[in-house]
């Protein structure tokens, strides 16, 4: 049986609880796709394939439940921008909106701007962004609370923690316990920040560049964020530990073929049958 007709088989099977929940993993959506940045039109393509195939985004609310032992639906899935750049408001959020889909943003606390709501405008590439920020000139690359909140209203994006300064401190401190003191101050203003800009006590934070390590998790626990997102390519079950999510980074590649891999990781056999034909590649 050819791929295509063996999942339109699947899909049309009678609906089951999920198995498993997908996350995946986008940065930038702008015209100049590259590394982390999906072109607006595959961005479009993906979300309107997804939908069509019966797909449905999920909130940190849904998945705490899952976690809990709570069944969800078949075909539900997670969609994560991680940083918090400008272009995720001028072309995710449209798109989101036009297919009643929704996402989570882990938000860089520190790089957040005032003002008001931007009505287009330049969306930079990723490098002009990271030069931005090192010049610290934060607003012409990253979101605004105004957007942030525009967003929220809308129900596209709801929002969490990616710490308050985006910083290694493993590779910033040597000694243990000063870098533990340093990722927990780092935190709770995240949180606080969150708390008071957003009015909830965060649950869900984003580890940057996907580094973590077991004192990581301690401290984050600690801070009172009890759902860690990595990088990592692992399967989200409901008896799967919760704070080392993985995710899947979204390519810029045809809408059937990001669908295809959805379904390959909300079934866990295949998706370690997949693992082991492609070895470990997906």
């Amino acid at each position: 049986m050819r791929w295509s007709h063996y999942t339109a088989a699947c899909w049309s099977s009678a609906e089951l609880p999920a198995q498993a929940i997908p996350i995946l993993m986008y940065h930038h959506v702008a015209p100049a796709p590259g590394l982390v940045t999906m072109s607006p039109d595959v961005f479009r393509e993906q979300i309107a394939a997804m939908t069509a195939a019966g797909w449905r985004s999920i909130g940190t609310s849904e998945l705490e439940s899952f976690h809990a032992g709570l069944p969800l639906p078949d075909r539900s899935f997670m969609i994560t921008f991680d940083d918090g750049y400008y272009d995720n408001f001028a072309y995710a959020h449209p798109v989101l909106a036009e297919f009643g889909q929704k996402a989570v943003l882990f938000l860089v606390t520190a790089w957040l701007g005032e003002g008001n709501v931007r009505m287009g405008g330049a969306t930079p590439d990723h490098a002009e962004c990271k030069r931005l920020i090192r010049a610290g000139q934060t607003d012409a690359a990253m979101l605004r609370w105004s957007e942030i909140e525009a967003m929220a209203v809308a129900g596209t994006f709801e929002f969490h923690s990616h710490t308050h300064t985006h910083t290694r401190w493993d590779r910033q401190i040597a000694d243990p316990v000063a870098r533990d003191a340093a990722l927990g101050e780092d935190l709770a203003l995240s949180r606080e920040i969150l708390r008071r800009r957003l009015g909830f006590d965060d649950r869900h934070l984003c580890w940057p560049q996907g580094y973590f390590d077991e004192a990581y998790q301690r401290v984050a626990r600690a801070a009172g964020f009890d759902f860690l997102y990595t990088t990592r390519r692992t399967l989200n079950c409901p008896a799967g530990p919760a704070d080392s999510l993985g995710r899947l980074v979204a390519k810029e590649q045809a809408g059937g073929r990001t669908v295809r891999r959805l379904f390959i990781q909300s079934r866990p056999w295949l998706a370690r049958l997949y693992a082991c034909l492609q070895g470990g590649k997906g």
